[in-house]
């Protein structure tokens, strides 16, 4: 809780069990806001208002029967790995230890290939514009620019290779 606190992380307790036991225990792990007493078809619409309500993704982390309705109305539903088939089953994302830092493992990782994915992009089309434009022969009578075209598909192999390779630094991603 402390980790996912410190990536700016809002949680938030959901549970069907008792006030008294789900504020003890929400004391002992830190966690500031506890909705407790809900019931599975409750949980749901707590999800819902919390996606109408925030700006941000809306996840939801379970491994009950109690929790699939929640689990798939969150924008990500992650289930814990020893959890009920129902709640494997109702989640994007299942994870395979039953280890709560995991959750946040899964959203550095999709953050940086999201950053990666971004980053190809970026990179592809902008050396594909230039490209263009110099094989097209724009420049050649404004500055007499002209792209060769032994050199262009040279070119356009090294792009390949650098999208690829950027792509492949993921595997460097390190697991905590």
């Amino acid at each position: 809780v402390k980790a996912w606190k410190a990536s700016n992380i809002s949680v938030v307790m959901l549970t069907g069990d008792n006030y008294e036991t789900a504020h003890t225990i929400a004391e002992e792990v830190g966690i500031d806001e506890v909705i407790s007493d809900v019931l599975p078809t409750d949980k749901q619409e707590v999800i819902k208002n919390m996606i109408k309500e925030t700006n941000g993704l809306v996840a939801m982390v379970g491994d009950g029967v109690n929790d699939a309705l929640a689990l798939t109305t969150a924008d990500l539903g992650i289930a814990i790995g020893g959890g009920s088939d129902v709640a494997l089953e109702s989640s994007d994302i299942v994870l395979l230890r039953n280890d709560l830092l995991d959750v946040l493992n899964v959203i550095n990782l999709s953050k940086r290939v999201l950053n990666t994915i971004k980053g190809n992009l970026f990179w592809a089309f902008f050396y594909n514009c230039i490209g263009i434009v110099l094989a097209s022969g724009l420049l050649y009578i404004p500055f007499g620019i002209k792209l060769n075209p032994m050199i262009g598909s040279f070119a356009m192999s090294c792009s390949s290779i650098f999208v690829v390779s950027n792509a492949l630094t993921i595997n460097l991603f390190k697991i905590k």
